[in-house]
């Protein structure tokens, strides 16, 4: 069977079954709350879990979300919905290396929620030490995650074995998102408020350098060979390409409008970027970096997640 690239439309509340290669949808997912942003799958490609997080942006007054979808990938529908036990606006979510556990930022608690994904049990916290602790990355084997604290402008560093925090590294006065290189050396942040791209010393937990950007930047991912980083420029609807052994823009290209996630599919030869104003998600050739396709989505696609393991029964499409 072919990969699937699994869409969160945040104006439609639901989660999109793509199949990228054939550019069509196999299914759409109502989701139970008022809004999610991101989603994980897990590696059987059986599930997705969606956090639901608000009707407004990081930082902003509206609703406060306090539960997981479980989406059935096969059966096209949620099966559970877990409750985190208090409002916790949770958003972004990754697996630990267990494939077990989900840890999924919790940021008005200041902290990584672990979840048992057998049970939907809350089993720990990991605190972050700032407010909007919005998105996050962490290292291979678990035990370190990166933080972007949005309103605070700050990155944590995170003992998620522990339980602690680290350290935490200045950056500006607003930031966005966050990535790791593919040889952890790297931790990226973006200034919300000028043109330019935090690089944070993984290992010395320091901040490195700025690096200038044709635009303000939002999102980032690296290519799984670690030679370059794709940088989403919401404001600007565009997206470039840093070079990461010279920390130069190679590559810069038009998109839809309001483009918000990048992921590079594992092989490295697709990166997606969805676009939030265009229902789309634009699929851009790696080895040129140009537009190889425009794949429809729905209002508001945000959060991206890729399952190379899936199988459906195309009647259910």
């Amino acid at each position: 069977m072919p990969p699937l690239l699994l869409v969160v439309n945040k104006g439609n509340r639901t989660l999109q079954l793509l199949d990228p290669d054939a550019a069509r949808s196999l299914g759409v997912v109502a989701l139970s709350g008022v809004t999610g942003h991101e989603v994980a799958v897990s590696a059987d490609g059986r599930r997705a879990f969606v956090p639901i997080y608000s009707d407004t942006g990081v930082g902003q007054p509206g609703s406060d979300g306090r539960t997981i979808d479980v989406v059935d990938l096969a059966a096209r529908r949620v099966v559970a919905t877990w409750d985190l036990g208090r409002p916790e606006r949770p958003h972004a979510a990754h697996f630990a290396p267990d494939g077990r556990h989900l840890l999924v930022s919790t940021e008005l608690s200041q902290t990584i929620t672990l979840v048992d994904t057998d049970t939907g049990a809350v089993v720990g916290r990991a605190p972050t030490g700032q407010p909007e602790s919005h998105m996050f990355t962490m290292t291979r084997d678990g035990r370190t995650a990166f933080t972007s604290n949005v309103g605070a402008g700050t990155v944590s560093v995170v003992d998620l074995r522990e339980r602690r925090v680290d350290a935490v590294i200045p950056v500006c006065r607003r930031a966005q998102r966050i990535a790791l290189s593919a040889d952890e050396r790297w931790v990226f942040t973006s200034d919300q408020d000028a043109p330019r791209l935090a690089v944070i010393d993984a290992a010395a937990r320091t901040f490195a350098r700025w690096v200038p950007l044709p635009g303000v930047a939002y999102a980032t991912v690296p290519t799984p060979d670690g030679r370059f980083l794709v940088v989403v420029l919401r404001k600007s609807d565009a997206v470039c390409v840093l070079d990461l052994q010279t920390m130069d823009v190679v590559a810069a290209l038009a998109v839809p409008p309001s483009p918000q996630f990048a992921l590079v599919r594992p092989d490295g030869r697709r990166a997606y970027v969805s676009c939030s104003a265009s229902a789309a998600v634009v699929a851009l050739d790696t080895a040129g970096w140009t537009i190889a396709a425009t794949l429809a989505a729905g209002r508001g696609a945000d959060g991206l997640a890729w399952c190379e393991h899936f199988e459906y029964n195309l009647g259910h499409a």
